[in-house]
């Protein structure tokens, strides 16, 4: 009896590991595409500094547009080899925030109109592409260093209008630096993905004219595969893009303008496997 019993548990043994290695090698895809949606939160920060006249001035005042705005999120993954792979992020908010006035404001001799309204818009893009090298890689766990080149554009604009006056103006910036990271990658079950990722760019390294600043990033998402080339996968993300800018003029000496901006919020989407 427990000479019959112990081939079949061998067998059973053998095909179960069998079965993982071939789960395993289904997961090692050549490219990994992931589309998905974010449900950004924007909170901003317009900050400035400067001595005039022999005084020192300091100003801050947050601003908030409003509601979350849902915004595409786009990831890649080419792998190369079994350490080496090839990420591509991409990240676009853009939205508009408007305020009208019901009722007439009056004061002195300077009448507001009802209807009277201001809009504000911001339309913010990044893109990366990074090397990724696994430092540490078993079958449940990577650890891997990145390095690449980050693009980034930011726009604003605003449009006021009170009775037959109008006024508007608008500024934008773009540039691209180098950018550094790590990924940590878990794969608790055979359908199961867990990945984390942090990155990290200096405007100094890069070209991003007068402006002075860094662009923060992280996010975390949870992968399940209903088969080798299709998946859902949820997460959190989040960026920080800090900006600053020397001033100068009449009788203003080492002045700063300040531009803190921030976004937050769940994501959701496909994963497309080959």
């Amino acid at each position: 009896m427990q000479l019959r019993t112990a081939p079949t548990l061998l067998a059973a043994a053998l095909l179960a590991c069998a079965g993982h290695a071939a789960a395993q090698e289904s997961r090692d895809d050549r490219f990994t595409l992931r589309i998905g949606a974010m449900n950004a939160k924007a909170e901003t920060e317009l900050s400035a500094a400067t001595t005039f006249m022999g005084e020192r001035y300091r100003f801050s005042e947050d601003f908030d547009f409003g509601s979350s705005e849902r915004v595409p999120r786009i990831d890649g993954v080419f792998r190369m080899s079994e350490r080496q792979r090839l990420v591509f992020d991409y990240f676009n908010y853009d939205k508009k925030r408007r305020e009208t006035l019901d009722e007439g404001i009056s004061y002195d001799d300077t009448t507001i109109p009802a209807g009277s309204y201001a809009e504000a818009e911001l339309d913010f893009q990044i893109a990366s592409l990074l090397y990724d090298y696994s430092v540490v890689q078993t079958d449940s766990f990577s650890l891997g260093l990145q390095i690449g080149a980050e693009w980034a554009k930011a726009k604003a604009s605003l449009v006021a209008e009170a009775g037959e006056d109008r006024w508007s103006d608008d500024t934008s910036e773009d540039g691209y630096a180098p950018v550094v990271g790590l990924r940590l990658t878990a794969r608790p079950g055979d359908r199961w993905l867990l990945n984390l990722q942090g990155q990290y760019l200096d405007a100094d390294w890069g070209n991003f004219g007068d402006y002075d600043g860094s662009i923060t990033r992280a996010n975390a998402v949870a992968e399940y595969r209903f088969t080798d080339n299709f998946g859902l996968f949820a997460g959190y993300e989040w960026y920080r893009l800090d900006v600053k800018r020397n001033v100068t003029g009449d009788g203003i000496r080492d002045g700063i303008v300040g531009w803190e901006q921030r976004f937050k919020g769940p994501v959701v989407g496909v994963t497309l496997a080959f």
